[in-house]
């Protein structure tokens, strides 16, 4: 491989674009975990913002020094793993909005439905980390990084498939809530001033579901972009090309991370109402 790993030099003022603006949201999730007290979500989304402030001024120590191997191998690790925590934070937000509405609408326990997906999730990481720290060692050695690239896409398939699986579920969660119509045939319907009640919550926690279904739109996109850029080979045009780099995985997981700044499960999930009649 020659001394070209980009194939071409990353635009500094992007990169000092994106250190920024994920320092920023990684700061506020900071914040808003701490006054939440969601703990869960420092080692997710915040974790999350690290990687990418990693991985960014990787790329920016790249627009000054274009044919170092160091920070093109630091960012290749540091954007490929970073919206796996984030995903995995979706999936436990879902979790706690299932188990605030009501369970009974769910194929899956809040409980199960959180070992599954964080399995999931943890399945892709360590794929991933395996592709990217190959391919690192293939581009350090100037050889091609096929054989990484080839194990990063299959964790970013995994990916694709866990995120579908979480839209499915979510879709079928919320039509069941919304008619009042358990998984489970000998569970009674939520009826009267407790029903009442829980549809007082679901207006509450509608903009968060909302929050979510974009956060997964963005999330996809950025799967599809990868998915697509690794299949085509380390000297196709699409790994060539900045603007689709730039657009289709920076700005799609800033977008994410911002939306849940903006829109945060604590602000929501903290207004809901607990349930705790007959208990």
């Amino acid at each position: 491989m020659s001394f070209e790993p980009y194939n071409y030099v990353p635009t500094r003022w992007i990169c000092i674009l994106y250190v920024l603006l994920f320092g920023v949201s990684t700061v506020l999730h900071l914040f808003q975990a701490i006054k939440f007290r969601m703990w869960w979500l420092l080692p997710t989304v915040v974790f999350a913002g690290i990687l990418e402030i990693f991985g960014w001024s990787a790329r920016l120590w790249s627009s000054i020094s274009p044919v170092l191997l160091i920070p093109f191998e630091m960012q290749l690790v540091g954007t490929i793993l970073a919206p796996t925590p984030f995903i995995a934070a979706n999936f436990l937000t879902l979790g706690r909005i299932i188990d605030q509405l009501g369970p009974q609408y769910s194929r899956l326990s809040p409980k199960l439905y959180a070992i599954i997906f964080l399995s999931f999730d943890s399945v892709c990481l360590v794929i991933q980390a395996v592709g990217g720290g190959r391919a690192a060692e293939e581009v350090n050695t100037h050889r091609n990084p096929k054989d990484g690239g080839n194990i990063m896409l299959s964790g970013v398939a995994v990916q694709m498939l866990s995120m579908t699986l979480y839209v499915i579920c979510a879709a079928e969660f919320l039509v069941r809530f919304l008619r009042d119509s358990p998984v489970r045939k000998h569970v009674t319907p939520v009826i009267g001033e407790k029903r009442e009640a829980k549809l007082r919550e679901w207006n509450t926690m509608k903009i968060l579901v909302i929050s979510l279904f974009f956060e997964a739109v963005f999330l996809f996109f950025r799967s599809i972009y990868r998915t697509i850029e690794l299949a085509n080979g380390w000297r196709g045009p699409i790994i060539s090309t900045q603007v689709y780099f730039n657009v289709f995985d920076g700005a799609m997981i800033t977008l994410a991370m911002f939306t849940m700044n903006a829109i945060h499960p604590g602000s929501f999930l903290r207004r809901a109402v607990p349930d705790t009649e007959g208990r």
